[in-house]
């Protein structure tokens, strides 16, 4: 087992990049294929709904004019106040363009709260549906992809990476388009103010925009490595979490915490490169603006002298100010863009990874009760009886280094096949491989002979049940984890699946009994507790094939002697798949397969292959051992 899972592991490496990993090994860093695809690819969620998109381009609108609108009506207050005459001639005047400006400043601040709303409920649906396309990718990949991303990677797909982009699209994107706005408005302004002026804004502009080139090209590469070693963390941390009890019986912490030093560092440092780069951008704008500010107030002083009005001096120097605002806004954005950006990428990777294919026609319907057929393209019915025939089967995880090679079995409804042999030896690739789980390189496998690629992969599995050797329990009640196998199931039924397979004294003991509540993958039960629970979930699917992957092999040998009588009821009449490494479970098995190193050594039954004296005798016998 441990070494067909090296050998799945194995076969990740081809999917690597030059660096050595995909977007989440070890080491490894891969550059954006396309940037522009993915901001259209992130743009689709945001349009998926035009009208408050509408509203809120509106609301943008107005929130602009209102910002620029009323700075400009100080130019004619201004240039009121410092005309000849008495101030109370003009107090009238001027009373009415302070209310104007209060409610162009009013509709500004209305407009700004409802943008601010409406973007809010447009990002989080935008995300909604991001995680949600993004869960249903990963219910379509092959097992093979998840063989070679560690699950804390994935993880961080949804959390870390999701949420950078759900933020991006709340605020970043809002404040970039309000920039745009903001940036035009104003140059339009002051170019019909003071051309002259402009020229040595538009200069200070040139160079911001140059520092924002520099600094952001540095920091979006620095930040797409750190979404990377983050993932890298990630997948550490759950891996470790979950092996815990391993890393302490062998003293491994210490091993393990530089291990984690070592990526901790690759985050930081890439983090602190990032940061570095994308903090400096707005100090750097904002003096090269002071720097401009100054040379334009005194080159305004000196047209003041040769004639330009008072109020369109104070203006242009307020606007020369405003003007650097959009530029340094954009920049004090650009951690939350760059962020989304390498982490919508990292999402999309995922969901343009190649799915799962089912070509299978053939489907499985019920004909009566308790009875079931498949039913081909042209109409016609074959009767489901649990008929599987693997011939000259040839499968590898990784290209060149086969796992099983020429492997035949025949098994007839209602026999049970065992399958014995070393670690590693290929027994549960079989199982995999029945269940197309993987597809296989050579022969074929048939069922009810119908081969197993021409079934559909929904129709082929509800067909078989499969007590794993590693048991996962879903947080719920005990009830529904029986369920699990058969949702329709009712409670009674159930009930009889958990007795017969011995679990029903232990739940009744249960602080609830039944509707006892299963936490943490079943972290309240023991381990061979959440194994009959797993025989119980099988039973109750009632399928006419069973997979039984050591599936009593968390059990104590007492437990094991008071549910062996129901499992021999559970697998009556059923075609029942057998992998063991305790030999006492298989003696009464139809046909005892032999595997070793991939090739079937001998078959037969217990009797059979004790009176051949080879390498079953060796074993059974405690002359050799299944290492």
């Amino acid at each position: 087992m441990a070494e067909e899972k090296r050998q799945r592991f194995k076969a990740a490496e081809p999917a690597r990049g030059p660096g050595g990993g995909g977007p989440g090994a070890r080491g490894g860093f891969q550059k954006p294929k396309d940037a522009r695809g993915t901001i259209r690819r992130i743009l689709t969620y945001l349009t998926a709904r035009k009208l408050p998109l509408v509203l809120v381009g509106v609301c943008l609108i107005v929130s602009t004019l209102a910002s620029i609108g009323g700075t400009y009506m100080l130019r004619p207050i201004l240039n009121r106040l410092v005309e000849p005459g008495s101030f109370s001639d003009k107090t009238a005047w001027l009373a009415s363009r302070c209310v104007m400006l209060f409610f162009i400043y009013l509709s500004g601040s209305v407009a700004t709260y409802l943008q601010a709303n409406i973007m809010a409920h447009v990002a989080q649906n935008a995300a909604n549906r991001l995680r949600r396309d993004l869960f249903a990718a990963l219910e379509r990949l092959p097992l093979r992809y998840f063989d070679q991303h560690t699950h804390g990677e994935l993880m961080s797909r949804f959390t870390n990476d999701a949420d950078n982009v759900s933020m991006a699209m709340e605020q970043s994107v809002v404040n970039l388009v309000s920039s745009v706005l903001t940036f035009v408005g104003l140059v339009a302004v002051m170019l019909y103010t003071e051309w002259r002026l402009f020229l040595i804004t538009a200069l200070t502009i040139v160079c911001s925009m140059m520092a924002f080139k520099v600094l952001g090209g540095r920091s979006r590469k620095y930040y797409r490595k750190q979404q990377a070693a983050l993932g890298q963390v990630n997948g550490e941390i759950q891996e470790i979490i979950e092996g815990l009890k391993v890393v302490k019986a062998f003293s491994y912490e210490e091993r393990a915490k530089a291990e984690f030093d070592e990526l901790n560092r690759a985050y930081r440092d890439a983090a602190t490169d990032a940061n570095f780069f994308s903090g400096a951008i707005f100090p750097v704008s904002a003096n090269i603006n002071n720097i401009g500010f100054a040379v334009t107030a005194i080159a305004g002083g000196f047209l003041a002298t040769r004639g330009f009005d008072l109020g369109g001096f104070a203006v242009f120097l307020n606007y020369s100010r405003q003007v650097g605002q959009p530029i340094s806004q954009v920049s004090q954005q650009v951690t939350a863009i760059l962020s989304a950006l390498a982490g919508a990428e990292r999402i999309f990777a995922v969901m343009d990874a190649e799915p799962e294919t089912d070509e299978g026609k053939v489907t499985l319907e019920q004909t009566g009760r308790g009875e079931w057929a498949w039913k081909k393209p042209d109409g016609t019915a074959v009767p489901l009886r649990g008929d599987v025939r693997l011939s000259g089967v040839d499968f590898s995880y990784v290209e060149g280094k086969p796992v099983l090679k020429n492997v035949s079995v025949y098994a007839k409804p209602g026999q049970k096949i065992a399958f014995v042999g070393s670690t590693g030896a290929g027994k549960t690739t079989v199982t995999n491989l029945i269940n197309r789980f993987y597809e296989i390189e050579g022969g074929s496998i048939t069922y009810d002979g119908i081969d197993v690629r021409d079934i559909s992969k929904d129709s082929l599995r509800h067909s078989l049940g499969a007590v794993l050797q590693d048991t996962h329990l879903f947080t719920g009640t005990v009830m529904d984890n029986i369920r699990y196998g058969r949702l329709d199931a009712t409670d009674a039924e159930c009930i009889a699946a958990a007795k017969s397979a011995n679990a029903h004294s232990f739940i009744r003991r249960l602080p609830d009994g039944y509707q006892t509540m299963v936490t943490g993958d079943g972290a309240n039960l023991s381990q061979g507790q959440r194994q009959l629970l797993a025989i119980a979930r099988a039973a109750v699917a009632n399928p006419p094939v069973m997979v039984l992957d050591e599936a009593t092999s968390s059990i104590d040998t007492r437990t094991e002697r008071h549910i062996q009588q129901g499992m021999d009821t559970l697998m009556e009449g059923r075609t029942v798949f057998v992998i063991a490494h305790r030999l006492s479970t298989v003696r009464n098995a139809n046909c005892i397969v032999v595997i070793e190193h991939g090739e079937i050594q001998e078959k037969g039954t217990h009797e059979e292959l004790l009176a051949a004296k080879g390498r079953y005798y060796l074993l059974y016998t405690g002359q050799n051992t299944l290492d």
